[in-house]
């Protein structure tokens, strides 16, 4: 195999590799060349969501939660088009969204456990909907945080990390 055609096939197969952020991305956001779609969370307690990248678009409504899970789609300039859980979104200013990982619990009384083994003791449990920041994750389990608890949960029950999505 000559060297000019392993280069082009190291390159062709890191076209195509996975990206992280969202698990499978495959395009980079024009402003940041970081991975689109990827996950991040509300900064701020309060932040307006509008139909087009810049203040003089109307408001079409208001995320109220801090820490809440989001997934940025799209770029322009300082604005980051999101979506939460149930699709909905808009444009966001990115000075109301921070790179801490956090995931929505998708389980009402899901059980966090001391380590990951279906079998292991319990070690809290959370209410559907609850947010907790999320820590280190292999294929099947994810580490989590919240109020003082922390364990290990099943990565098929959160929303806002990637299925394929590996964390150290």
């Amino acid at each position: 195999m000559t060297s000019k055609f392993r280069f082009a096939l190291l390159g062709a197969l890191i076209a195509i590799l996975p990206m992280g952020g969202a698990g499978n991305a495959t395009e980079v956001g024009q402003v940041t060349n970081l991975p689109l779609p990827r996950f991040v969370s509300m900064k701020a307690a309060e932040g307006n969501v509008r139909r087009g990248p810049s203040l003089t678009h109307r408001i079409d409504w208001v995320f109220k939660h801090r820490d809440m899970p989001l997934q940025i789609t799209a770029e322009h300039g300082h604005w980051r088009r999101v979506e939460d859980r149930d699709g909905m979104g808009g444009w966001v200013h990115y000075s109301l969204l921070s790179g801490t990982r956090t995931v929505l619990i998708e389980q009402d009384h899901l059980r966090l456990l001391v380590r990951p083994d279906p079998n292991a003791p319990v070690a809290a449990e959370f209410e559907l909907g609850a947010i907790a920041r999320l820590g280190a994750c292999d294929l099947e389990w994810c580490f989590l945080r919240a109020d003082g608890y922390k364990g290990w949960a099943p990565k098929a029950r959160l929303w806002g990390v990637g299925a394929a999505e590996l964390r150290d």
